[in-house]
């Protein structure tokens, strides 16, 4: 299922919540309606909460069907949340938007270049996956420009074809570039996903929905 939705008038509505599989968590001052968009697209239940005492959810995490990173800046009190549905590894780095700096899915992830061997050793372990540090449309923040769920792969208008090929290589999912939100090339802002279904910023055209579609394999 495809989705418009919108949160608290903000059509990167990527920024406000994560999702794996089964799981997604969502910004604690969340409207209902938008909770129950995610709840219907995605097929999966939802939780509330802050990171970093922060309502920009997905900005702050990112998560597989193993694990989370989240933001080092998050409270005791936040892990503690998160953990009874996942483990979580909190990254104390200066790149701490996990969501932001990483693009994960179950098979593999791209990381913000910048960050240290020892950092992506970390973050493969939280996730259960190979990490490899990458740029997309020579963009570090991968996880802004992306959004990648176990069926497929949508990404910045402008990646090359070695980034497709890559995202091919360590997702194993084929990559479709487009944008979001009537020409916005930040992807991952602009969408939520799972293999089952997507939530799009509502101003999205039906040009960008039909690719959107097609990148994430949703028939």
């Amino acid at each position: 299922m495809m989705r418009f939705s919108r949160y608290a008038g903000n059509p990167n509505i990527g920024v406000f919540a994560v999702s794996n599989e089964s799981v997604s968590l969502i910004a604690a001052d969340a409207d209902p309606l938008f909770v129950k968009d995610v709840e219907e697209a995605l097929e999966v239940e939802t939780h509330l909460t802050t990171v970093a005492g922060s309502f920009v959810v997905g900005s702050l995490v990112v998560m597989n069907s193993n694990g989370a990173v989240v933001s080092g800046l998050s409270e005791e009190r936040e892990i503690s949340d998160i953990e009874k549905l996942l483990p979580v590894f909190a990254l104390d780095d200066a790149l701490n938007a996990a969501g932001n700096n990483i693009l994960a899915n179950d098979n593999g992830a791209l990381v913000n270049p910048d960050y240290s061997k020892k950092v992506i050793k970390a973050i493969s372990e939280a996730l259960g996956v190979e990490c490899v540090p990458a740029t997309v449309a020579g963009i570090k923040t991968v996880g802004s420009v992306c959004r990648a769920t176990n069926k497929g792969c949508i990404c910045h208008a402008d990646a090359s074809e070695d980034d497709l090929a890559l995202i091919k290589d360590i997702l194993k999912v084929e990559a479709q570039r487009t944008s979001v939100n009537h020409g916005s090339r930040m992807v991952g802002a602009g969408v939520l996903a799972n293999s089952k279904g997507a939530l799009v910023g509502d101003i999205t055209t039906p040009i960008e929905m039909g690719k959107i579609e097609d990148g994430l394999n949703l028939y």
